[in-house]
């Protein structure tokens, strides 16, 4: 097989038309939004918080995520063959598990950042220092590239003599598989051990550093539960619109392709575009400084003018 054919989300051409104008849009305000979040967060000198430090490669790891898969998907809805070679089909599928997996560990690092600065106020500086943060984010990108040569390289050495249609809209591990001339076994148990099991036990840490947050605001006032909760608050939706259906798709051994390629539209292109206005909306910090930001962009240019 030199080529495969993406099935996409529908064969039906009426629905293939309404799903290129849904679709681009949502691919329009994930890149603008994201884009959005790292100027503001780059440019203002008042969010130099390791929140905002991670929220900045939280939003340009959006971008790349969802560029992985969107655009084929997207031209494929005005094409009657959507066709990928099988070295881009390889390579969009170690691009989709790269950024989605440096992107779970950029979320859990963020959980433990508010953990640090509710549970553990006085020793914050020191716990979340600038140069921890630089190392904590290149372990995320490490973890997320690491993970992603062990979940390619098994699926690329195997032989695909045909058929060559992939029941998905875009190259991802299990419909390979399902394509493949040999036993495929052992690859599916890796697939399952390497992203079902990292992305089950990042979501228990996340959910477990949550409850111990809770359980040390008690006894607090009202005012430092609202506090505390508006802080996490965004992260928590993020979380559970990321990791839900992640988790759903790959923590099984086998289960119904068209239910996989359904539930990976969330993870793969609604929480990215979701991820911008989650953050800004409940963040008046946020929502200030990107004022502040168009401010300046719309003076500079009266001022050229």
């Amino acid at each position: 097989v030199k080529e495969f054919i993406l099935l996409g989300l529908s064969e039906n051409r009426g629905v293939q038309k309404i799903y290129f104008v849904v679709f681009l849009l949502f691919y329009t305000l994930t890149v603008a939004g994201n884009l959005l979040i790292v100027l503001t967060v780059m440019s203002s000198r008042h969010l130099n918080s390791p929140m905002y430090f991670f929220l900045c490669h939280l939003s340009f790891v959006d971008v790349c995520y969802s560029s992985v898969t969107a655009p084929q998907m997207i031209s494929g809805f005005l094409v009657e063959n959507n066709t990928i070679s099988f070295a881009g089909c390889i390579g969009q599928l170690f691009g989709f598990h790269f950024f989605g997996c440096t992107e779970i560990f950029i979320l859990t690092a963020m959980a433990y950042d508010r953990y640090a600065a509710i549970c553990r106020p006085l020793h914050y500086p020191m716990l979340m220092s600038r140069r921890l943060c630089g190392c904590v984010v290149g372990g995320c990108w490490a973890g997320g590239f690491l993970h992603s040569t062990l979940q390619t390289l098994p699926t690329a050495l195997l032989p695909f003599c045909g058929p060559n249609k992939v029941a998905h809209y875009f190259c991802d591990v299990r419909p390979l598989l399902h394509l493949a001339c040999a036993d495929t076994r052992a690859a599916s148990l890796v697939a399952v051990a390497n992203s079902g099991v990292i992305s089950l036990s990042c979501f228990l840490i996340l959910i477990a550093s949550y409850v111990v947050i809770l359980v040390s605001l008690r006894g607090q006032k009202p005012a430092g539960w609202h506090k505390a909760l508006s802080t996490c608050g965004s992260h928590i939706t993020m979380v559970i619109l990321f990791f839900g259906p992640c988790t759903f798709v790959y923590i099984r051994l086998s289960g119904d392709l068209a239910k996989d390629r359904s539930v990976a539209v969330f993870y793969g292109l609604i929480a990215p575009m979701l991820n911008p206005l989650i953050y800004t909306l409940r963040n008046g910090e946020v929502k200030g400084a990107m004022r502040k930001l168009c401010r300046r962009k719309v003076g500079s240019g009266n001022g050229k003018e």
